[in-house]
C-alpha cells in the first residue's frame, strides 16, 4: 500500500485504498471492511499524501505529523478520536506544537488520530519521507 494511492472521500466514513482510476472517478477499497466501491468524480476525493496541516510558521505534510504520532507512539495505536476535546489538543500539542489553533479544528484532529489508527490496525507503517520524495523537493 503506497500512501499516495490512500483516498479520503466525502460522505464515506474511513480511508480507501485506491485501486484504479476509470473514466468516470476511481475504483476504491475500504481500509475498514475491505469493500470496493466506485467512486465517481462528484465526490469530494483526498489523497492524503496532498493534506497539510497548518501551523504558525508554515504548513506540514499530514505524512510528516503521521510520522510523529508514529515514533512518539513507537509504532502503536494512538489515542482515540473519541477522546475529549482536552485530551486531542493536548495530545496534538505534544505532536505539533505550532499547530495555529485558530485554522486546526478539533474534527481535524479527530480525523488524524482516526487515520492513524486505521492506517496502523491496516499495517502501514511507513511513514518516512524517502529520499527521491526529498530530490524531487529541492529540484522544485
Amino acid at each position: 500500500m503506497e500512501f499516495d494511492k490512500i483516498l479520503s472521500i466525502s460522505g464515506k466514513p474511513g480511508l480507501y485504498e485506491m485501486k484504479a482510476q476509470t473514466r468516470g472517478g476511481v475504483v476504491a477499497q475500504s481500509l475498514i471492511d475491505g469493500k470496493k466501491i466506485q467512486v465517481g468524480l462528484r465526490n469530494n476525493i483526498s489523497v492524503l499524501s496532498e493534506i497539510s496541516i497548518y501551523t504558525y510558521i508554515d504548513e506540514v505534510t499530514l505524512k510528516q505529523v503521521l510520522q510523529r504520532i508514529f515514533e512518539k507512539t513507537e509504532g502503536q495505536k494512538t489515542i482515540d478520536h473519541k477522546s475529549s476535546k482536552k485530551e486531542l489538543e493536548t495530545y496534538f500539542r505534544e505532536i505539533l506544537p505550532e499547530y495555529d489553533e485558530d485554522r486546526v479544528y478539533q474534527s481535524d484532529m479527530k480525523k488524524v488520530f482516526q487515520w492513524y489508527n486505521l492506517l496502523i490496525d491496516n499495517g502501514f507503517t511507513d511513514f518516512s519521507e524517502k529520499q527521491e520524495d526529498k530530490a524531487s523537493d529541492e529540484e522544485e
